[in-house]
């Protein structure tokens, strides 16, 4: 099977290292979502680093998704908005994309850190769900303990919508995940850490090759 992969960036834990080139990178290795996750940046240098994203993701594929704000999201000509707990409801987001006529489909995705979210996502209208943390990571202590391979295995079974695992995802715990019927993988660390990005995306590539889930469909 093939995950879909999605870079959440946090251009605060890149620093000294610029983002866009980061995010230019993860496009041209073949990152399938890339989330402008910068909620602290003020609105012009948003809209101009998710122009520069969407710009460089044209003909390739990847799609961006802007966290949290959808007037931006739409000035930029990006593929979908990400929504957090704090963030208008997706049938917010529905209506008013509705009323516009826009080039193509214009995905939602939502954050959800239990069975309830994910459920209430679905019939909400998102796309797919982001659903974490799976795993202990640093970013993710304010949402309690990890929820562990069975949460993820019980929520992918019902939802039909693509569940994203994210929270302490590595290599490693690829096929774990996607065994649990993960659609793909989400996260900061496993895409800004490493140096050569586009030999870390193979590696991730490459455990999804032996899982033993089926080929869910992503976004």
């Amino acid at each position: 099977m093939n995950p879909k992969l999605c870079y959440i960036t946090d251009r605060r834990s890149l620093e000294p290292r610029p983002l866009l080139p980061r995010i230019l990178a993860a496009i041209e290795a073949g990152i399938d979502i890339v989330q402008i996750r910068e909620k602290d940046l003020p609105p012009r240098e948003l809209a101009e680093l998710a122009g520069a994203a969407v710009a460089a993701a044209a003909g390739t594929g990847a799609q961006v998704v802007v966290n949290g704000r959808l007037d931006i999201a739409l000035a930029v000509g990006a593929q979908g908005v990400h929504l957090g707990g704090q963030s208008i409801p997706p049938e917010a987001v529905r209506a008013a994309v509705a009323k516009l006529s826009l080039p193509g489909p214009f995905i939602v995705g939502v954050s959800c850190h239990s069975f309830e979210q994910a459920l209430a996502a679905e019939v909400a209208g998102a796309d797919y769900v982001l659903l974490g943390p799976i795993f202990p990571t640093p970013s993710k202590l304010a949402y309690g303990p990890p929820l562990g391979l069975g949460k993820l295995r019980e929520i992918t079974a019902e939802l039909k919508i693509p569940v994203f695992a994210l929270g302490g995802i590595g290599v490693a715990q690829v096929r774990p995940c996607l065994d649990a019927g993960a659609a793909g993988l989400a996260g900061i660390r496993v895409f800004q850490e490493p140096e050569a990005l586009a030999a870390r995306v193979r590696e991730l590539r490459a455990q999804s090759r032996s899982a033993g889930a089926g080929s869910p469909q992503g976004p």
